[in-house]
């Protein structure tokens, strides 16, 4: 697949090339940390290892054969303080990614004192060493937590995220401004590793069942496989994402499909928050320390459709229509479609009280001292559907609280016609 995307990401990797020292590199699994690496590596003739899960010693004899080609040293490190003190003695600058480096660390937790010692003291002026890792809590606990001996030693942290609907639709041949284009978008996510499955003339249903419902399909154990990598592991975590992706969204609702208390979900809650599994929301306009109105959602499209269409329907998934396949997707999509409209304006959120739901709130981009309140339709709406959709939207803001602190609201309905913008 042609590479697509990622400017902003290259000019920080050129950027921190011309600097040198540590920059640190992670994102969930299969977005694209290897092939971005990769691809940049060649234009800057850098150094690349990609971890293996081994003993220790095997860990540093991988490593260094990967290195050996371009190196200087007649030296056979059998340390990493001996295989630092190669890299130290090197004549020229150089660049050196170690790819997931959380499985190096999991076998010597020594590591990262030994790295940082090196960092601080040891380090070529100009050369820069690059880590990356695909476990969102290991890579933060390494270099975030402020008792880490690696804490403060990366110039920069560099969190490589999915890609967006527009590098979808290029990579993969898609048209933008088609409504299936979008829908076949809510199966892959903005991760380029599930693209490859699709094929530009195949229908959505098609692209559906390749991926999650053929026999032994690629995304059959995909959430377990990102579970155990960001090491959070039990039935829990899988009961969890089930409650949330079957609608169960206030942690009360949650706790309650699982038959147990809401206080013994707070860790597992909290673990799946720092892997970006989970995302925490709260009304527009209100904080952590002034409301309990909480609710989760499933962050990724793909581990939402897995939660919400396949695991409840895989069993009749063969037994169903064309025309009801296709209702679980376009209803999939339409929630991923929401998310779409509101990363469009900055600030925007949903926002819900009693009786009340409001697709999201925002500061008005076109007026600074003004409120706008958008209804999302995940359909092409007549002029007269339109004009509908907006009195009701006024009739819900005449009813919410929002009204007695922001008298000045501009309504606004987003429709499927948005993609052609």
């Amino acid at each position: 697949m042609t590479f697509v995307n990622r400017e902003a990401e290259l000019r920080e990797l050129d950027a921190a090339a011309k600097r040198g020292g540590l920059l640190v590199l992670f994102g969930r699994r299969r977005v694209g940390k290897t092939r971005l690496l990769k691809h940049w590596l060649q234009g800057c003739g850098g150094l690349y290892s990609q971890a293996i899960e081994a003993q220790r010693d095997l860990q540093i004899q991988q490593l260094f054969e990967d290195l050996r080609p371009q190196l200087e040293t007649r030296i056979v490190p059998k340390t990493w303080s001996e295989l630092f003190e190669v890299l130290a003695l090197q004549k020229r600058r150089w660049v050196l990614c170690l790819d997931e480096f959380p499985y190096l660390t999991a076998v010597d937790p020594s590591l990262p004192s030994q790295l940082q010692k090196w960092l601080d003291h040891s380090l070529p002026p100009g050369c820069l060493l690059i880590l990356a890792g695909s476990s969102t809590r290991m890579m933060n606990s390494l270099f975030l937590d402020r008792a880490a001996p690696l804490y403060g030693r990366a110039r920069k942290l560099l969190h490589l995220r999915p890609m967006p609907y527009a590098a979808f639709c290029k990579a993969c041949g898609q048209s933008p401004k088609n409504v299936e284009s979008f829908e076949k978008f809510a199966c892959v996510g903005g991760i380029p590793k599930y693209w490859e499955f699709v094929e530009a003339k195949e229908d959505v249903v098609a692209l559906a069942e390749s991926l999650y419902f053929d026999f032994a399909p690629y995304m059959e154990q995909e959430p377990q496989r990102i579970l155990r990598d960001e090491g959070v592991s039990g039935l829990n975590a899988l009961a969890v994402l089930e409650a949330v992706g079957r609608g169960a969204e206030r942690p009360s609702e949650i706790a309650a499909r699982l038959g147990t208390v809401q206080t013994n979900l707070s860790r597992l809650l909290a673990q799946l928050l720092d892997a970006s599994i989970l995302r925490r929301e709260l009304p527009f306009g209100e904080s952590m320390r002034s409301t309990k109105k909480t609710r989760y959602r499933i962050d990724d499209p793909t581990m939402r459709f897995w939660f919400r269409v396949f695991s409840p329907h895989q069993s009749r998934w063969r037994t169903y229509a064309t025309a009801e396949k296709r209702k679980l997707i376009h209803d999939h999509a339409a929630t991923v479609f929401e998310d779409f409209c509101r990363t469009r304006i900055p600030g925007a959120q949903r926002y819900w009280e009693r009786g009340i739901e409001l697709d999201f709130v925002a500061p008005d981009p076109d007026h600074p001292k003004r409120l706008l309140a958008v209804e999302v339709k995940w359909r092409r709406l007549s002029a007269a559907e339109r004009k509908h959709v907006l009195r009701q939207l006024a009739d819900k803001w005449d009813r919410c609280s929002l009204r007695e602190r922001h008298p000045n609201v501009r309504f606004e309905v987003q429709d499927a016609s948005i993609l052609a913008e």
